[in-house]
């Protein structure tokens, strides 16, 4: 007797685990959240907070993702606690490249005043790199500015900065030209 219902519970299971696989429709999320507040912590310090009007979870697929259809805003801190702030009016997060699409009205701010607008940025963050084929606009702490019509490559923080075709203004400081040339 026990040895049949122990084969019943798991008959019922596996029948349970089709049932919800069915009542999915093909490319439909698997989620779906409303005014998200989502918070990050690292060993109990604030990393990141992302907030999105709308959330789509598609982990259920086997290229899982999630789409931020209504606009995205996030806020980074670094190690010494200074803010960074990215906004997008969509944005779609690959979860097994860890790439980032965010794509309409881009603005970065960082905490060191650096601020880009393009129309799309990717965000690559495994490696911690940024890049757009898209034309942008980055104004740089010192005051200097970009403006490039093909896109750019850059470190997350903006200390590496590969423009692809640009125009713009260069600060340069004087007294750090070798033999002040």
């Amino acid at each position: 007797m026990t040895l049949l219902a122990v084969i019943t519970l798991f008959a019922c299971e596996g029948n349970y685990q089709n049932v919800k696989k069915m009542s999915l429709s093909d490319g439909a999320p698997i989620a779906e959240g409303k005014n998200v507040d989502f918070k990050y912590t690292d060993s109990g310090k604030l990393v990141t907070n992302l907030l999105a009007n709308k959330v789509l979870d598609y982990s259920n697929l086997e290229f899982p993702y999630k789409e931020f259809t209504n606009g995205i805003k996030i806020y980074f801190w670094d190690k010494e606690g200074k803010k960074n702030t990215v906004t997008a009016d969509y944005a779609i997060q690959f979860d097994q490249t860890g790439l980032v699409d965010l794509q309409n009205n881009v603005v970065v701010i960082t905490a060191d005043s650096v601020v880009l607008n393009s129309d799309q940025l990717y965000w690559d963050q495994k490696n911690k790199w940024v890049f757009t084929d898209k034309p942008y606009k980055i104004r740089f702490k010192d005051g200097s500015y970009n403006e490039g019509a093909v896109g750019f490559d850059s470190s997350e923080d903006f200390t590496t900065f590969l423009s692809r075709k640009n125009q713009g203004v260069q600060l340069v400081d004087k007294k750090n030209l070798k033999d002040g040339k």
